[in-house]
């Protein structure tokens, strides 16, 4: 986990500037800049577009009674697609204009479907499975029986404050 963070709060932020570098040093700063706050603003209208359509799927699917499982998928990369269109840098704003591209959505949306069904959800676990097994005997409740309420510690008078 520590890598994954290290490369999403360290790695990413330096490739981008890197990579920001080098095109504003191509077309320069200004150009470049403008190029970023336009695809920014292509991403958000594509991110708007497509999850309008990925609704009207969901909803689609669940009046016909069926269970909405490419919608849902889908729904979710459009939300991963819009974040990374707008954090500011070409190679996100890329990632996320590619995954707003339904052809190029789809098979990263069947992928994490294959991942995340069953026989991809025993993969995952089957490092942590177990094959020893514990018996436990039920004897019942074993709260100790009180036949006498106990009575309070202290009661307290009408109109007395302690």
């Amino acid at each position: 986990m520590f890598v994954v963070l290290f490369l999403l709060f360290v790695v990413a932020p330096l490739v981008e500037l890197y990579v920001l570098v080098q095109v504003a040093h191509l077309i320069g700063l200004l150009p470049a800049l403008g190029l970023l706050v336009v695809l920014s603003l292509f991403g958000a209208w594509l991110v708007k577009r497509e999850g309008l359509i990925v609704i009207r799927r969901l909803r689609n699917a669940l009046s016909a009674g069926e269970m909405p499982t490419d919608s849902l998928v889908d729904g979710g990369l459009i939300v991963i697609a819009g974040a990374l269109c707008i954090v500011p840098g070409f190679l996100s704003d890329s990632i996320g204009l590619l995954l707003l591209v339904p052809p190029v959505r789809a098979p990263v949306r069947k992928r994490l479907i294959a991942r995340w069904s069953i026989g991809g959800a025993r993969r995952m676990t089957g490092r942590f499975s177990s094959s020893a097994v514990i018996e436990v005997d039920y004897l019942g409740d074993i709260t100790p029986n009180r036949t006498s309420p106990k009575r309070p510690i202290a009661e307290l008078e009408p109109g007395t404050d302690q």
